[in-house]
């Protein structure tokens, strides 16, 4: 079927709670209202109050009941509405959810994905655009994902609901609409910590996941350059394996994020790389990313996020270094 982002989640979830009678969601209007971007659309219809549940605006009680929901035995999908808003739970994720397997010795697991719109570029409010992933991977405990497609958005949701530890998956705002693509009408995974390989080439690397993709894949096409695009797909576990081998045969790198530039993922990638493959690289490891700043007003977005021009600028100066 033809699907975009948001429908491809609300099918996941609606053959999760099919097949698992444990999977239950719950959120800030996302029963009646089927959520804020109408993901959960049509999912209280078929399932019913008990199991789509419509909460109090107060997201530590969310994630701190899904955490109780998850060590009774249900499988909750918590939604929280915007990202920014997500900290009002982190005492929840990183105190509890995250260490429940490690303070029981693995007697107690949280079985639950925790939902959230992220990152920029549709000119939104404050504390509605943030690319949070680096907090929530830099705790040990939680699983960070973050679709890029439909397919993969898909997929990685059917995954994510099978795992017995919490997952953060987050869903790029400016992505949900921007797209429609192939995907099957029934049920698929795609791993949990594995990168995907979107283009195979041999003159530079090019790591990205989230919004960026799609950009860094219009950027190569438009310069022609013969470029191996990575998509991370998750952000904790790093699937290491593949882009270090990658960085190995092409000896150029460029890895493109939104989030900010300090201390983000593309640190840790770059480091990681440096690590096991310096001495094959023929120029230094290069970052396309955000100004280390809060996220701007509407108005200055195009100035603050990563674009093909930056993007295009930072290929030219690997490949001629």
């Amino acid at each position: 079927m033809q699907a975009n982002m948001v429908m491809a989640i609300n099918d996941a979830l609606r053959i999760a709670m099919e097949n698992d009678s444990k999977v239950v969601l719950l959120g800030e209007d996302i029963g009646k209202d089927g959520g804020v971007f109408r993901v959960t659309e049509g999912l209280l219809a078929k399932f019913g109050e008990k199991r789509v549940i419509d909460t109090p605006l107060a997201e530590s009680g969310i994630i701190g009941t899904s955490v109780g929901m998850a060590l009774a035995g249900l499988r909750p999908i918590p939604e929280i509405q915007f990202a920014g808003f997500m900290f009002l739970g982190f005492s929840q994720l990183v105190n509890h959810a995250a260490r429940f397997r490690s303070r029981s010795r693995s007697t107690l697991t949280v079985p639950m994905v925790v939902r959230t719109p992220v990152s920029g570029g549709v000119r939104t409010l404050e504390h509605h655009s943030e690319s949070p992933e680096v907090y929530y991977s830099h705790m040990g405990g939680l699983v960070v994902v973050e679709p890029s497609s439909p397919y993969d958005a898909k997929g990685l949701m059917l995954s994510a609901v099978k795992l017995d530890d919490p997952v953060v998956f987050l869903e790029p705002t400016k992505l949900y609409r921007l797209f429609k693509q192939d995907i099957p009408d029934g049920s698929y995974e795609v791993p949990i910590g594995k990168a995907n390989v979107l283009r195979e080439g041999n003159d530079i690397t090019i790591i990205t996941y989230g919004t960026m993709v799609n950009v860094v894949q219009k950027t190569v096409d438009a310069k022609k350059v013969d470029a191996e695009i990575i998509d991370l797909r998750t952000i904790n576990p790093l699937d290491t394996r593949t882009f270090v081998e990658s960085a190995k045969k092409t000896g150029h790198v460029v890895i493109v994020h939104e989030a900010s530039e300090s201390f983000g993922a593309g640190a840790e990638v770059a480091a990681r790389i440096a690590e096991e493959a310096i001495y094959e690289l023929d120029a230094p490891i290069l970052r396309v990313a955000s100004p280390s700043l809060p996220y701007p007003f509407p108005g200055y977005e195009k100035y603050y996020l990563p674009n093909e021009k930056k993007i295009a600028e930072a290929i030219d100066k690997s490949l001629s270094s």
